[in-house]
């Protein structure tokens, strides 16, 4: 008997065709996939150590032509955590599941120890899951989404076409003013936010990555481009972020006037600095500072009992 991670042990019942018990093998202890095997049951959401007996048979799931199995134990820690290649210059292909696993671990800045020591499973494991193509259980995804404060639905990819705001709201929501200094702190997070501005066609919003240095809102453009008209006039700079299986979120609002950086000190902190390059693209090396001159925020939630 031979397997790889993520595949299921099923225990067959004496009854024909029928299965006992059944779960996802989470752990191998020798390299070739030959038991004994870190079992996950289905029925009780516990990882056991198995030597399968001969009522006991591998469900495989698909694994490309010639992979191996990845170690488990004392053989990972030699080995290291990624699982093994697929051929001699090509890693191996994640699914969609193992992407956002990834992204959202690496987002928040977590290791793979840290998540896998939340989720309750080893860290080859969800190396083996954000590497592989692998459709992990529902126990499994809730204990990941449990780990990121994220939901079973957002790792799985649903609703990503959706607008936000569509979820179901609180029954008993509560409205918070915030101060100036939790307006700051949700700011400086980075990420994504819009400015908004007046061009000589009118009003204008626009999304752009954003840098927080020095009580400073900067972002990247191109000069003629519309967030540059925002330089020398009043420029508001909204960021937010919604929960909506949680049924809360936040926004921030800074107001202010917007400058072109032209200092090259103060320009290559910034790029130094800067957590990820635009989104749009293409050569934006032209960096506009918003300095706040009023700060204004709410948060929603669930009101206190």
């Amino acid at each position: 008997m031979r397997a790889h991670l993520g595949d299921q042990l099923v225990i067959d019942s004496p009854a024909t065709g029928g299965t006992r018990r059944d779960g996802e093998i989470v752990g191998l202890h020798h390299e070739d996939g030959t038991p004994p095997y870190d079992v996950r049951w289905s029925d009780t959401d516990q990882v056991t150590l198995v030597f399968p007996g001969p009522d006991a048979h591998v469900r495989y799931l698909e694994h490309p032509s010639g992979a191996t199995p990845a170690p488990s134990g004392p053989d990972a820690e030699r080995a290291g955590t990624t699982p093994a290649r697929t051929g001699p210059d090509r890693a191996p292909s994640p699914g969609d599941i193992g992407r956002r696993v990834a992204a959202e671990r690496e987002r928040q800045g977590l290791t793979r120890a840290t998540v896998a020591g939340r989720a309750a499973m080893a860290p080859q494991y969800l190396a083996y899951l954000e590497e592989r193509p692998a459709d992990p259980g529902p126990g499994t995804l809730t204990r990941l989404a449990g780990a990121l404060g994220t939901s079973v639905e957002a790792l799985r990819g649903g609703g990503v076409e959706l607008p936000p705001g569509q979820g179901q709201a609180l029954l008993h929501p509560e409205l918070r003013e915030l101060g100036a200094e939790e307006c700051r702190a949700l700011l400086s997070t980075h990420g994504v936010g819009r400015v908004a501005l007046t061009t000589p066609d009118g009003p204008a919003v626009v999304p752009v990555n954003y840098e927080v240095i020095d009580d400073g809102i900067a972002f990247r453009t191109a000069p003629g481009s519309v967030p540059a008209a925002a330089v020398g006039s009043e420029a508001a700079f909204e960021v937010d972020q919604l929960d909506e299986t949680a049924g809360q979120g936040w926004s921030v609002l800074a107001v202010g006037p917007a400058r072109h950086v032209t200092d090259p000190d103060a320009v290559r902190r910034l790029a130094d600095g800067a957590h990820t390059r635009p989104w749009a693209g293409g050569e934006r090396e032209m960096w506009v500072s918003i300095r706040p001159q009023r700060l204004t925020g709410r948060r929603i939630g669930p009101a206190p009992r």
